[in-house]
């Protein structure tokens, strides 16, 4: 790796421009363990590993960039959850974070369901062993093809979304002999973001059917009428980025509130309500994210609680994690191309990717760390902008973040937390190759998901 300098952009002791930045820390080559995978560490020479693995070897063997996925940490995770929530309530996988069939044999392996919002994750999951009975299958536009081979495989649970697909699933079903295990999202009026809630309306989204005005009501009295399905409970989704548990809690009054209209006019007690995902992980050192087992004691006495309340038997919970498993067991690997520097502002660190392989800082505002990971560096902080190689002026992987003022091309940085969202975001903008996901376990390290070629975009393009 090169070590030649370059000229430094602003430092710590300069006057700094306004952003979205914490103090440089004391120590550059100090990792927070809350943003990094479990296994993560420096060897002597201040290089990064990760499963018994240097990154500067994860570079040589598969390029750059690439997502680098620690397989124990996700095991560790999914496990956490399995636990804590224990025999009495199911965790489901969500999907959408990111899905590969070596994450489903995981899953399987560990206990947990999974969650799938669409044909392709629900053909990755039955191709790589996942009983159908242990899948649940979202979306708010479900196509007929989709609906059918959900019910033909025998999946444990579709989540209804609309009264068009309360009878359209329950039609499917009924014309393949089956009857169709469901569950009908709601939305209760509550939004739910990082620590922020709102407990007023928040009907106006494309996802579930609304608690007001007796609409949601009005589709479990349609379903239970319905021969094509069996109707076992309640979905409800509040948000993402979760922190704080008050949001669930409003949630947990109102869908409980609605088990009690459905026993007091049906005579039916639903068996199931599922309290969605959404549950924050640490992007950077401020995040300060909940552990599974206070999770789990917090929702399941909240429910218990609503439920004595109302008179109700307690159903059985179910929870959707996906982020909070996958998100922090892998980071992004990058090599420094172009370093720089903008005189009073900072120095912007352009890599090999961008936001074709992280399309969230672009799309949300995220916020990421990020460290020099090829070597130690005892160089002054710089106030850097880490940046892709596309044409677009909005093409910030990390927006602001302090790294050594002696970086220089040829290094390789890191951007932690990126394991959820980031390669099923992932794009061919600029028509650039998506990178492939390289899992580290034990002093090893395997493709799970090959890089893009050339010939694999070349293949699509039949005119």
């Amino acid at each position: 790796m090169s070590r030649s300098a370059h000229p430094a952009g602003p430092r710590h002791a300069d006057v700094l421009p306004e952003g979205h930045y914490s103090a440089p820390p004391a120590d550059l080559n100090t990792l927070d363990g809350k943003v990094w995978a479990q296994t993560v560490t420096r060897n002597a020479d201040g290089v990064l590993t990760v499963g018994g693995v240097d990154v500067v070897t994860l570079a040589e063997q598969h390029g750059t960039p690439a997502y680098i996925l620690d397989e124990a940490d996700f095991r560790g995770r999914a496990r956490a959850w399995r636990t804590a929530f224990g025999n009495d309530a199911d965790v489901f996988y969500a999907g959408k974070a990111f899905l590969s069939r070596a994450v489903v044999r995981w899953l399987h392996e560990e206990g947990l369901n999974l969650d799938v919002c669409s044909g392709g994750e629900l053909a990755t999951a039955l191709s790589a062993g996942m009983p159908a009975d242990r899948i649940a299958f979202h979306g708010n536009n479900k196509s007929t093809e989709e609906i059918r081979r959900a019910v033909e495989s025998g999946v444990g649970r579709i989540v209804l979304d609309s009264f068009q697909e309360i009878v359209r699933v329950a039609h499917i079903a009924q014309s393949l002999g089956k009857r169709q295990r469901v569950q009908i999202r709601i939305t209760v009026g509550v939004e739910a973001h990082t620590h922020e809630f709102i407990a007023t309306a928040h009907e106006d989204q494309k996802f579930g059917i609304p608690l007001a005005d007796g609409q949601a009501a009005e589709a479990v009295r349609r379903a239970l009428q319905l021969d094509g399905l069996e109707l076992i409970g309640i979905h409800s989704h509040i948000g993402s980025q979760i922190f704080d548990m008050s949001g669930f809690e409003v949630a947990a009054h109102r869908v409980v509130g609605l088990l009690k209209v459905i026993r007091d006019e049906h005579g039916v007690e639903l068996p199931e309500i599922d309290l969605g995902g959404g549950l924050g992980i640490a992007y950077t050192s401020d995040d300060d994210p909940r552990e599974p087992h206070e999770i789990a004691k917090a929702l399941t006495e909240i429910v218990t609680r609503e439920c004595e309340a109302a008179r109700l038997s307690t159903p059985r919970i179910s929870v959707e994690p996906g982020r909070a498993i996958v998100g922090p067991t892998a980071f992004t690997l990058y090599e420094v191309g172009t370093v720089k520097p903008l005189d009073g502002l900072r120095t912007y660190v352009s890599v090999d990717g961008g936001m074709s392989d992280n399309i969230r800082t672009a799309l949300y505002d995220a916020e990421y760390s990020v460290a020099l990971v090829s070597r130690a560096s005892d160089a002054e902080p710089m106030l850097a902008r880490v940046v892709g190689k596309h044409c677009e002026s909005g093409d910030i992987v990390v927006k602001d973040a302090f790294l050594p003022s002696d970086l220089a091309p040829g290094d390789l940085i890191a951007v932690p937390a990126t394991g959820a969202y980031c390669r099923s975001m992932a794009s061919n903008y600029n028509h650039v190759l998506r990178p492939p996901v390289v899992v580290v376990h034990e002093g090893e390290s395997r493709v799970v998901v090959r890089r893009e070629t050339e010939e694999d975009l070349l293949r699509l393009d039949v005119g």
